[in-house]
């Protein structure tokens, strides 16, 4: 190989080989090269389950039938559950799985006296501001529970609409 700058014989001079490197770079924030990382979430997302799609089997179905006929109720799956919304305020939530029973209800400290003495037992961590959870594994268990969740979802909306006044 020749010294970089002689020339050839078509009379063009001789760069010197530079290495390749199989990366992709992308621009820096400071304006250098980093590389190239994938961004999550771009793709087909999940298919969204069955269940989900059909609000729940058992006792979450017979629920979110009753709560979603009740005025600004907004159920939605979070974390494992389903979430039963009035506004921003949650007020109940109810197990994904079949398997698990727990409903848990949101309610003021003279309500939650009486459920803890109905059958309900305080919530094992959110007692403190008014949580109750309890077992629902069948049609009969939905209607006694409908009961409390009636007052949880009043004094809920009832905060709602008092923030709502207030702020607007």
């Amino acid at each position: 190989m020749a010294s970089p700058g002689s020339a050839r014989p078509n009379g063009r001079a001789e760069r010197p080989r530079l290495r390749r490197v199989a990366r992709a770079v992308s621009p820096d924030r400071d304006g250098g090269v980093s590389p190239r990382r994938p961004f999550r979430g771009l793709g087909s997302a999940r298919k969204t389950r069955r269940t989900l799609e059909r609000g729940g089997t058992g006792p979450a179905a017979e629920l979110n039938q009753a709560l979603g006929s009740w005025p600004r109720v907004k159920i939605t799956p979070m974390f494992g559950r389903w979430g039963y919304f009035v506004g921003a305020r949650l007020f109940a939530c109810f197990p994904l799985r079949p398997k698990d029973t727990d409903l848990w209800i949101r309610l003021g400290p003279e309500d939650q006296r009486r459920a803890i003495a109905a059958g309900c037992s305080p919530h094992r961590r959110m007692s403190g501001s008014g949580w109750v959870e309890c077992q629902v594994e069948s049609a009969r268990d939905v209607g006694r529970a409908i009961r409390w969740l009636r007052r949880s979802y009043e004094a809920a909306r009832e905060a709602v609409e008092r923030e709502e006044r207030e702020g607007g």
